[in-house]
């Protein structure tokens, strides 16, 4: 019976990528000249500290454009609202979700049932299965699911026949 799955992931790779040139950028930036700005990336956290508030802000426009040249989606991510202070350092993170919540895929779910496509989905740990008896109902799921509107950046693998 042919299946895919649904997941949504982050390339590490890529996002190491994406802070190791947004911090080769502030090395070469005017405004950051004698500044103590940073980008860390913990598993899949990315911190950055700066000296003031609106420094805080321009790192992440840097690094929204360096993520926007990797392919890597901001929109399945949880970016603070406000930068904390500390000392004299201001820092923002931003964590990158892994994987499809059980919510989530319990919503992936319900909209091919309402879509009425003859497949079916099941959770799977942190990923949905769908399977469908023909490839043509298993590619008009992909296509829904591409123009539906969830929040997390999804990928479809794994297609067997």
């Amino acid at each position: 019976m042919p299946s895919f799955d649904v997941v949504s992931e982050i390339d590490k790779v890529e996002l190491k990528n994406a802070v190791d040139n947004a911090n080769r950028e502030l090395t070469t930036r005017f405004d950051f000249r004698g500044v103590e700005a940073t980008f860390e990336l913990n598993d899949f956290t990315v911190t950055m500290t700066s000296e003031s508030d609106f420094q805080v802000r321009q790192l992440q426009d840097i690094f929204n454009n360096h993520c926007a040249k990797r392919n890597i989606s901001l929109s399945g991510s949880d970016i603070d609202d406000e930068p904390t202070h500390s000392g004299k350092l201001y820092s923002l993170k931003i964590v990158f979700k892994n994987g499809i919540e059980q919510p989530l895929g319990k919503e992936i779910i319900k909209l091919l049932k309402e879509h009425k496509l003859k497949v079916q989905g099941s959770i799977q740990g942190d990923k949905v299965r769908v399977t469908g008896k023909k490839r043509d109902d298993l590619q008009q799921a992909i296509a829904m699911l591409r123009q539906s509107k969830i929040e997390l950046p999804l990928q479809f693998e794994n297609f067997r026949d």
